[in-house]
C-alpha cells in the first residue's frame, strides 16, 4: 500500500479536530481524540504540530479557508442584485443547517466563547477570520445600500456585524437544543429583518 503524503496526514488531522473541537470543546479534547478521530498516531500528531494549540491555531485557519471556498461557490454569490447577494447569503446559510451539530456550527465562535480569556492567539485568530467574512457581508451590504436605500443611516459593517452576532447566537440556541431547528427559525426572522431594512428604510436623521 502507498504510504500517505505528509500534507495528507496533516489535512486529516486538522479535519478531525474541527470535528472533536465543535463537538467537545477546546479545554476536553485531548491529543488522543483528535488522533483516534483522525485514524493516526501521535508521532503522526507531533510530527505536525508542537501542541494542541499549535494545531487549534492550524485548525481556525482550516477552517476559515474551507467556509471561504464553500460561499464563493454559492449560487447566490454569483447574483448581479447585491441585495440577492444578501439574501442568498442567509438563505444559505439555512440551507446548510444540515446534521449533527459539529457538522454545522462554527468553529470560530466555539473556540473564542470558551478561549478568550486564556488563549489570546486563538482569540486573536478567530477574531481575525470573523472580522474578515463579516467584511465581506459588509461589502454586499453596502453595495446594497447605495442601490436600493441610499438615504438609510445604518451602517453596513455594524449591519454586518448584527449577522454575524445572530448566527453565532443561533448556534449557541442549537446547541443548548440539541437541533437546527431553532437555528433556523432565527435566521429566517434575520432574513425578513434585512428585507424591512431595504424595502422600508429608515429616513435620514435630521440634526436637533
Amino acid at each position: 500500500m502507498a504510504q500517505e503524503a505528509p500534507h495528507e496526514s496533516k489535512v486529516r488531522l486538522l479535519d478531525a479536530a474541527l470535528h472533536v473541537i465543535r463537538a467537545r470543546g477546546y479545554a476536553a479534547t485531548r491529543i488522543d481524540d483528535v488522533c483516534a478521530e483522525a485514524g493516526l498516531t501521535k508521532g503522526s500528531f507531533f510530527h505536525h504540530f508542537d501542541s494542541k494549540e499549535d494545531l487549534a491555531l492550524a485548525a481556525v485557519e482550516h477552517f476559515g479557508a474551507m467556509a471561504d471556498a464553500l460561499f464563493e461557490a454559492a449560487p447566490s454569490h454569483r447574483a448581479e442584485d447585491p441585495l440577492e447577494r444578501v439574501l442568498g447569503y442567509v438563505d444559505f446559510r439555512i440551507a446548510m443547517l444540515q446534521g449533527a451539530l459539529p457538522e454545522f456550527t462554527c468553529l470560530h465562535g466555539t473556540l473564542v466563547q470558551e478561549t478568550y480569556d486564556t488563549h489570546p492567539a486563538l482569540r486573536e485568530a478567530c477574531n481575525r477570520y470573523m472580522s474578515a467574512h463579516s467584511a465581506r457581508v459588509a461589502q454586499d451590504l453596502a453595495e446594497a445600500k447605495r442601490r436600493h436605500t441610499p438615504a438609510a443611516t445604518w451602517s453596513p459593517d455594524g449591519l454586518a456585524l448584527h449577522i454575524q452576532a445572530v448566527l453565532q447566537g443561533a448556534f449557541i440556541l442549537a446547541k443548548a437544543r440539541q437541533g437546527p431547528e431553532v437555528a433556523a427559525d432565527c435566521l429566517r426572522h434575520l432574513r425578513r429583518y434585512l428585507e424591512l431594512l431595504f424595502t422600508h428604510p429608515q429616513p435620514e436623521e435630521k440634526p436637533a
